[in-house]
């Protein structure tokens, strides 16, 4: 079997603790090396000596020697198992050689524990590379640090020269410098400074990213340019690549329904394996008595069900290789065999089919309001909420160089607005729905409500209504575009078979006909609670679908969890994402949606494929070794090539989304040719029944 660095319990191994036990396999497999190199040479040298000498003692010295050599191991491996209440692969391997041997046939028993030995270091082999993913990311976080600042306060810099620190001893609140060419050792904001940063070990995108004051770097990403000043937020394992190489470690340590099939079957394979060969040597001891046990032995050595082993993990591991190359984190090898029967996918609007960058570009204050009051007001409120609507009210209101007033008693309701005291006046910012109150406010207010929400100027965009002590002040209308390649991931999933795909959004009707019109979307809700993207969710799956949800991970969570599969798009940075999502998307591109599905099938393919070629391997050999066709060497032999195909051909996984990288790599190239383009300042918002806002 695969060999593994991971423990039997349920705590992850901490880098020393992979390192050492990497360094104590590292030297058993060098002194395995070497005795099968020495068992291999004896064994030569006893088939050189069955040909110059007639007398059989010549070569049966030789060959004993490389039996106790080559086989030792293997009896020794099959007598703990079997100390253990296991009686596998090994003990019919030790079977094979202690029968060769005590039949007097060494040059057959030293050939077989030769050739099982090779199969096993191809199946350790195999396991290399996927340790190797995670020493890799290891390796991406450097091993030191220029600190500038202390989380202290205290002032590191001697002479003006930063402070080299060990990256470990890093702790939220130091201020590190990274000079241009080195790896940023920490998560962290960067505070001076501008640069171009590769986040390609993080997001999987091809394109690097300019980082400047206030810009979010994580560790591991290459700073190529400029001199970053950086201060962490997070360090060790709490980083975003920390969190990464959890999940790989995690998705390693789990198992599909496939490989428990295996395991569930081991307990009898053994003594039904034994039971045949009992049979057939029952009978050619009496038709053949002369090549009886060779049959046997033949029909043990097929019997030992590599290919079988190595069918399923060998596939899974290649294809969660091939997706955490495009930054798609799976945390269980259960959810990449599970996403190739989605048949509905959910999916959020905000943050996820559109770029969740919003922006003010319409402002509608109240005949008696002015404009800049209007601002000034929703500004205020939503200075203290992280929702992406907030964010743009109050760029736009830094844009306008307005300076809101602090608020007082701020709440903020999930899903319908905030509200606050402003200057001693009670601001209600929202949705209609919550605001057109008729309890709350008098008649001719919810009717100038209903009468903005409905008005064309309103039509297609978020509609931000404002309430200042109980009358209506306006309302600011909002825009989000739509992803690039939002249209075209739709589109693949609908020819891979996806049957319903539904937009969930807390947004207007315009708006989520406007995104499901651009996008190819049949189905969409408009004006949805966090409670209401649940109840789809579960409505989906009562009509008999299995159902994926795509979404921030924010507000989305109970849909997430109730999924299926559920996928956090955009993930980097974001613990809640990370955590409430199956699947992690560390980048935005929504093209790894139809990937995943399509490499779901594609490793599923994989591992039947294999399946077949294990059984039928043994069904067809055991059964000319039965009858005589298959000699014990010969065997072996075999033995190996199975393992080969079934190595070789689960490794085809690993080039799955090439084309995609091809994609992005010409795509960043013609970027680069042509120049960067200019940072593009936001629309400048066009007033409704009011002056212009003046920027």
């Amino acid at each position: 079997m695969i060999a593994s660095a991971l423990p039997a319990d349920d705590a992850l191994p901490s880098d020393s603790e992979i390192a050492s036990d990497r360094r104590r396999r590292s030297a058993r497999l060098r002194i395995e090396i070497a005795a099968t190199l020495i068992g291999g040479t004896l064994l030569v040298s006893a088939v050189i000596a069955s040909f110059l000498w007639k007398n059989e003692f010549y070569p049966a010295v030789p060959a004993a020697v490389a039996v106790l050599l080559l086989g030792g191991p293997l009896v020794w491996a099959a007598v703990a198992d079997l100390l253990q209440g296991r009686a596998g692969m090994n003990a019919l391997v030790a079977l094979a050689v202690v029968g060769a041997a005590t039949s007097g046939k060494y040059l057959e028993a030293g050939g077989i524990a030769f050739f099982m030995i090779i199969a096993g270091l191809v199946e350790r082999r195999t396991a290399i590379g996927a340790e190797a993913s995670i020493e890799s990311l290891i390796k991406l976080t450097p091993t030191k640090a220029l600190r500038i600042a202390r989380a202290d306060g205290a002032e590191p810099m001697r002479n003006g020269e930063p402070e080299e620190v060990e990256a470990r001893q890093l702790q939220p609140g130091d201020v590190i410098r990274v000079l241009p060419g080195d790896n940023v050792p920490a998560d962290g904001r960067v505070v001076r400074g501008t640069s171009t940063v590769n986040q390609a070990s993080i997001t999987g995108e091809s394109l690097p990213v300019d980082k400047g004051p206030g810009d979010e770097a994580f560790g591991g990403t290459t700073n190529l340019t400029g001199m970053l000043d950086i201060a962490v937020t997070k360090a060790g394992g709490e980083t975003v690549l920390g969190r990464v190489r959890s999940l790989i470690l995690e998705a390693e340590r789990s198992r599909t329904p496939a490989m428990r099939l295996i395991d569930n079957y081991a307990a009898w394979y053994t003594p039904t394996v034994l039971m045949l060969v009992g049979v057939v040597l029952f009978f050619a001891l009496r038709s053949d008595p002369d090549r009886a046990f060779d049959r046997a032995i033949a029909m043990l050595v097929i019997a030992c069900p590599s290919a079988l082993i190595l069918a399923t993990p060998t596939a899974l591991v290649a294809g969660l290789s091939a997706a955490a190359r495009l930054g798609v984190l799976i945390k269980s090898v259960v959810t990449l065999e599970a996403a190739r029967s989605i048949t509905a996918i959910v999916f959020d609007k905000t943050g996820t089919l559109t770029t969740g960058v919003l922006s003010v570009t319409r402002l509608a204050p109240a005949a008696d309001v002015p404009a800049a009051d209007l601002l000034r007001l929703a500004a205020s409120v939503e200075a203290n909420s992280r929702h992406p609507v907030a964010r743009a009210v109050a760029e736009m209101a830094r844009r306008a160089g307005l300076r809101p007033p602090v608020v007082e008693d701020f709440e903020e309701v999930p899903g319908r607005g905030v509200r606050g005291m402003v200057a001693g006046r009670s601001v209600l910012v929202g949705r209609a729905s919550w605001l057109a109150d008729p309890e709350a406010l008098l008649a001719d207010q919810v009717q100038a409500i209903e009468a903005a929400q409905s008005s064309p100027e309103a039509d297609g965009l978020s509609v931000l209504h404002v309430v200042c002590d109980g009358r209506y002040a306006g309302w600011l209308g909002l825009e989000d575009n739509a992803r690039t390649n939002a249209a075209d991931a739709a589109d693949r999933l609908r020819d891979l078979g996806i049957k319903r795909m539904v937009i969930l959004t807390g947004d207007r009707e315009s708006v989520a006909r406007r995104v499901a019109a651009q996008l190819h979307f049949d189905e969409y809700k408009a004006e949805v609670l966090p409670h209401e993207k649940l109840e789809m969710v579960d409505f989906l799956k009562a009509r008999g679908h299995r159902v994926a949800v795509v979404g921030d991970g924010v507000n989305d969570a109970p849909a997430l969890a109730a999924g299926d599969i559920s996928i956090a798009m955009g993930a980097a940075g974001s613990d809640v994402a990370i955590n409430s999502a199956t699947i992690a998307l560390m980048n935005s591109n929504l093209n790894r949606i139809p990937f995943l599905v399509d490499l779901s099938r594609r490793t599923l393919s994989v591992i039947r494929q294999n399946m077949i070629v294990g059984v039928a391997f043994i069904v067809v050999f055991m059964a000319l070794a039965g009858a005589g066709y298959v000699s014990p060497v010969l065997a072996a032999v075999l033995h190996i090539a199975s393992g080969l195909v079934v190595v070789f051909n689960s490794a085809r996984l690993v080039r799955c989304g090439e084309e995609i990288e091809q994609a992005e790599a010409e795509l960043a190239a013609g970027q680069r040719g042509g120049g960067k383009a200019g940072h593009q300042a936001p629309a400048l918002p066009v007033a409704a029944a009011a002056e212009p806002v003046v920027v």
